[in-house]
């Protein structure tokens, strides 16, 4: 279905022109019957052998007219012998067409100065004017389009008509502008019929709006009172009407042409470029429709999804799977198009860049965020008050006034155009997931078209669509990624220069503030000898500190464990390995299912890190009898260490938390002792064992054995007799490692050395 306004009637001669009755009168006055002079005159130029002179000028019908008004009948000729009154008629007939054509010739070059005109008010007058009026709901863009490059190249149009026409050659001429000009005007116009339809759409819900509607009208009385104008589609529809007049024009022209004449052939190639640009408008109207209709990024929910399901649909789908399938796996061959899948490649290439640099600049936005939380330049610090004084200046200024406007320029100059350049990748994105849908779609048909020879109308619709928007991508996405490209420069281009411009900014105000501290005026190297001398002296006084800290703090409270805890905890150490014992720090309520209440000081087992839902914050513990889940943040790390003297096992606080006030071991009260043999050697298990007989033992990583034989009965060094938990058996002697004694950890000043001083 061809767009309305676009099309091109195909019988040309027996279409009639769209004049305004001032146009009317002047043609109907110019048709009238001519004095019998200038046909005289012609007969004279012809039987003297005179091709009459094919210079036309424009200005003399007017002349013509205003004479051929009189009401004196014109003056009687001699009669003409019967042997001349055929040549008397040719003459007539080609006088008569002369006058057409030079009729034709100003029809053509009036029309298109009052077309201008019309232009030059809808831009300069209707359009400024409402933009002064500053209305949120008009969308001007969207009801003028392109309507500025439809002046500017109708103006260069007319005037080299104008110049055509005091042209000797001047139908040579005016088919040359034609020619020249066809591209021009098929490239402004074009965009502007594609876009007539969405305008028309804006104009007609604008109508809707009383408010809108009133200030509409005011600017059509106020600027262009004269015409009548009632709405804007009175102006908007005048671009879309030229475009289609030019062929129309170009054939009265040649109409009135005699075949033999020299500019016949100039004349009929410029009126068929004209249909050509119609053509190539109308079609490119049409891919725009069907990219519409596709480019539209829909957000369906499941529900809806589901009910635009029938069985067209479903088929269909299966249909483009089954053969995307098929290319993959090489049954059927794919539709190579190299070019094409150049440009998808740039395309994809690009809009991973754009996401990807979105993101980043979107996280550089959030953390500039976090860092302007903080200000330092209102605590309260003991230090010179000179230094104290340059730092909060300082550090105010850059919170206050350098970084906030930084971030500002950021988001407007390089956030925002990402944003709108995001946006504008989806419907090219969309447009090429559908293409390859259709792309499938077509193949398919070609397949059963090759096989049957013919398709039905449904199936030649489809063939169709897939054309319309393989050949709108092919036309339009080098131009989108060469653009597109063009602006992420331009984006990034700005963002290094508001980098380049923040370090500025902040060196000359870190320059201004120190070039004030007392120490400024020292050389670099004394500067940093100070530092490094102030740096020791401070790390002297914190170690003296804390070995006088440790000094003058008492020593931590030994609390005894009752018989029942003792008992426990001794269970819990045989059931499990000592690198799973942990100390409840902080009473535990539970709140929930499966939840333990456990006092502080508590000893437990681990289970595992983390409850049923995966949750590592909920750890599962025996607590000696008991199991369920506590809050892993309440529990410290408990390990038993061994006694100096061959007596019972104790049970202490990790060195790493010698610090905390209490800890727990167990009371001196006689109870009969636990014998434990002390190796010469720590050894500890390397892999966990699974026992597999009842004269074998079972080890867990990192556990502490002692080794009693280092062979078997027969004496193979391959198992060795270990004791662990109080029990004795056999282990794979490989699975043991003997490990240094443990000590504890000790605390120390980092050293340190001043930078490197370049030269």
């Amino acid at each position: 279905m061809q767009p309305s306004g676009l099309a091109v009637p195909m019988q040309l001669r027996h279409s009639s022109l769209s004049l305004t009755p001032t146009e009317a009168a002047g043609n109907a006055t110019a048709t009238a019957a001519p004095r019998e002079a200038p046909r005289t005159k012609s007969l004279i130029n012809q039987q003297a052998g005179r091709k009459p002179s094919r210079h036309i000028h424009v200005k003399e019908p007017a002349a013509d007219m205003a004479s051929s008004g009189s009401d004196e009948p014109p003056a009687t000729e001699p009669e003409i012998p019967g042997a001349e009154c055929s040549i008397y008629e040719e003459v007539m007939w080609l006088d008569k067409t002369e006058q057409n054509q030079r009729l034709a010739v100003e029809e053509l070059i009036k029309t298109e100065a009052s077309y201008v005109h019309n232009i030059q008010l809808c831009v300069s007058d209707i359009r400024a004017h409402l933009q002064q009026k500053q209305l949120p709901d008009l969308d001007l863009e969207g009801l003028f389009s392109n309507i500025d490059d439809i002046l500017h190249v109708s103006r260069c149009f007319l005037k080299r008509l104008e110049a055509a026409v005091s042209h000797t050659e001047q139908l040579n001429q005016i088919s040359a502008v034609f020619q020249e000009f066809k591209e021009k005007l098929e490239s402004v116009y074009k965009v502007y019929c594609a876009s007539y339809e969405q305008a028309l759409l804006l104009v007609e819900s604008y109508r809707k709006d009383p408010r809108l509607q009133q200030e509409i009208l005011d600017t059509l009385n106020t600027m262009v009172p004269y015409t009548g104008a009632s709405d804007l589609s009175f102006f908007l529809v005048m671009p879309v009407q030229r475009v289609t007049k030019y062929a129309l024009l170009l054939q009265k022209i040649l109409e009135n042409t005699s075949p033999s004449d020299g500019a016949y052939p100039a004349l009929q190639s410029a009126t068929n470029a004209m249909l050509e640009v119609s053509a190539n408008i109308n079609e490119y109207k049409r891919r725009k429709e069907v990219a519409f209709k596709y480019n539209k990024a829909e957000q369906l929910t499941l529900r809806e999804r589901f009910a635009r399901l029938n069985t067209h649909s479903i088929a269909k789908k299966t249909m483009r799977l089954s053969r995307l399938l098929m290319h993959e796996a090489g049954i059927v061959p794919k539709t190579e198009d190299k070019e094409y899948d150049d440009l998808e490649d740039k395309f994809q290439c690009l809009a991973s860049g754009v996401t990807m640099l979105k993101e980043n600049m979107a996280s550089y936005l959030n953390n500039l965020a976090v860092f302007l939380i903080s200000k330092p330049h209102e605590c309260e610090l003991e230090i010179e008050e000179g230094a104290v004084q340059q730092y909060r200046r300082l550090s105010g200024n850059l919170h206050f006034t350098i970084f906030p406007e930084f971030r500002r320029r950021l988001n407007q100059v390089v956030y925002q155009p990402l944003c709108s350049l995001t946006d504008a990748l989806r419907g090219p994105h969309q447009l090429i997931k559908k293409r390859l849908d259709k792309l499938l779609d077509y193949e398919e048909i070609q397949e059963r078209k090759s096989e049957t020879g013919s398709v039905t109308y449904d199936e030649e619709a489809a063939m169709n669509t897939y054309l319309a928007i393989n050949a709108l991508l092919m036309s339009e996405l080098p131009r989108f990624n060469q653009v597109a490209m063009q602006l992420l420069g331009q984006i990034l281009h700005s963002l290094v220069a508001l980098q380049r411009e923040l370090a500025k900014q902040v060196l000359e105000e870190t320059t201004r503030e120190l070039a004030q501290l007392p120490h400024s005026h020292l050389p670099l190297p004394t500067f940093w000898k100070m530092v490094e001398d102030t740096l020791c002296q401070s790390g002297t006084q914190v170690h003296a500190f804390c070995q006088k800290f440790e000094t003058i703090m008492p020593s931590p409270v030994v609390q005894s464990l009752s018989p029942a805890e003792e008992r426990r905890v001794l269970s819990l150490v045989s059931k499990h390995s000592p690198d799973k014992l942990y100390q409840v720090i902080s009473n535990i309520s539970g709140s929930k299912d499966l939840d333990l209440t456990l006092q502080r000081g508590q000893i437990v087992a681990l289970l595992h890190g983390m409850d049923t839902k995966g949750n590592t914050n909920r750890w599962l513990v025996d607590a000696g009898g008991p199991r369920g889940y506590v809050p892993a943040g309440k529990l410290q790390p408990y390990h038993p260490v061994q006694s100096q003297k061959p007596r019972m096992q104790t049970l202490a606080p990790d060195d790493r938390t010698e610090e905390r006030r209490h800890s727990y071991t167990f009371s001196e009260a006689p109870r009969p002792p636990v014998p434990i043999v002390t190796p010469a050697s720590q050894v500890v298990a390397g892999f966990s064992f699974a026992a597999r007989s009842p004269q074998e033992v079972s080890l867990q990583v990192g556990q502490l054995v002692a080794v009693l034989e280092p062979h078997d009965k027969k004496g193979s060094k391959d198992w060795s007799l270990v004791e662990v938990n109080g029990q004795r058996g056999y282990v794979p002697s490989s699975y043991l490692v003997m490990v240094p004694p443990w000590e504890p950890l000790g605390w120390s000043l980092p050293a340190w050395s001043p930078p490197t001083q370049q030269t």
